[in-house]
């Protein structure tokens, strides 16, 4: 066994292999009717039998379901900061997360369009436990970041782990997808968690840790959704944090969080990518010495990016406006977004759970007040 297989996406040599072995599964079916409606289905399965690479199923497979969701539920995918990527070139890519499959499949789909390098995605293990799913994972270039280990299974995890993506990076220009901390925002407020640049940094070959997060060029990502198509499929956890309680979830939950993440309404989605962060390290060196510090201070900066980069829809000042009690964005919505939104709200939380209310439109109203740290909104 080879030192990443246990968490490596499939190597193009399989693919074909692995294709054969699911393409006759019903969710393999599911997936192909869904993003070729049109084509019969001896016609896909003679196709998939053809395909010798995970570009060729991306670009095919994948990026054809993908423009099936975004026409079917969503007012389209817009984006900015691409053109300051270069092509060619493996990035870093460390992104606020609202949806466990869309996120990274829109960045890869906006990352073709611009003909740029696309991404090796991190995907807890625990979202991959069905054995097709996994497959689904694997041909899609995800690799497994283990959860539910002890520490000191954790350390050796998080070791492997780094070193894989330091080898993505550096030795096979392979740009990386990873999340700025575990699990998807659920709140609204996007923060870097330390211990993610803390683990990336254990593949360092550098002497100084931050020349070393100069060289895997980091690029702050933000995506935005209008609506969240899991917005209340979040409340329950966050109805049990409230009430200091522990949230187990239900057997079958991420599975239906994945569905309803690709299929549920969302209206528009904006993805910016920042710039490499360069002269901002240089600055973080000279400002620190210790190196938790500079840690510290990266996660900082790329929390400015994200944060001071985050589109904000009518959806985020209209609940920004009910929780304030106030109309000072109403030139930012129409009556009849408000009205849908309040229409959403009735359909979907109990007003008279109050901690339920309150999530909800934090939910939407917290990217304002992030981004009000940075500028006026207006």
């Amino acid at each position: 066994m080879q030192k990443f297989d246990a968490i490596r996406p499939f190597y193009d040599s399989e693919i074909n292999e692995a294709l054969h072995n699911v393409i006759n599964h019903p969710m393999m079916k599911a997936l192909m009717n869904f993003s070729f409606p049109d084509v019969a289905e001896e016609v896909w399965k003679e196709q998939l039998r053809k395909t010798q690479s995970i570009r060729d199923f991306q670009c095919n497979v994948i990026y054809q379901s993908v423009q099936r969701v975004l026409e079917k539920s969503s007012d389209g995918l817009t984006t900015s900061g691409f053109e300051n990527l270069e092509p060619n070139v493996s990035y870093l890519f460390v992104s606020n997360h609202r949806d466990i499959l869309l996120d990274t499949t829109l960045l890869n789909t906006a990352l073709f369009e611009h003909n740029l390098v696309m991404t090796a995605s991190a995907i807890g293990d625990n979202l991959v436990k069905k054995s097709f799913l996994n497959t689904l994972a694997k041909l899609n270039r995800n690799f497994l970041v283990q959860r539910g280990l002890t520490p000191r299974e954790m350390l050796q995890s998080s070791k492997l782990l780094s070193e894989y993506i330091g080898q993505l990076l550096l030795h096979e220009n392979r740009s990386v997808w990873i999340a700025q901390r575990e699990g998807r925002t659920k709140d609204g407020k996007d923060e870097t968690n330390p211990g993610i640049l803390k683990m990336l940094g254990m593949g360092s070959d550098e002497k100084h840790l931050m020349e070393y997060f100069k060289k895997i060029k980091i690029v702050p990502v933000s995506i935005s959704y209008e609506y969240d198509p899991t917005d209340a499929l979040k409340m329950p956890q966050l109805i049990a944090e409230a009430n200091n309680q522990v949230y187990v979830k239900e057997k079958n939950e991420d599975f239906m969080t994945i569905l309803s993440g690709a299929l549920g309404q969302k209206k528009g989605i904006h993805i910016h990518v920042g710039k490499v962060l360069d002269t901002e390290i240089d600055q973080i060196i000279t400002n620190n010495e210790s190196t938790n510090k500079q840690i510290v201070s990266l996660a900082q900066v790329i929390d400015d990016a994200i944060l001071s980069n985050y589109k904000l829809w009518p959806t985020n000042f209209i609940a920004y406006d009910i929780v304030n009690k106030t109309n000072l964005y109403s030139h930012l919505y129409t009556d009849n977004e408000k009205s849908l939104f309040e229409r959403r709200l009735e359909m979907r939380i109990d007003r008279d759970n109050p901690v339920a209310l309150d999530s909800f439109l934090a939910m939407y109203a917290n990217p304002v007040v992030n981004k009000l740290k940075y500028h006026d909104v207006v």
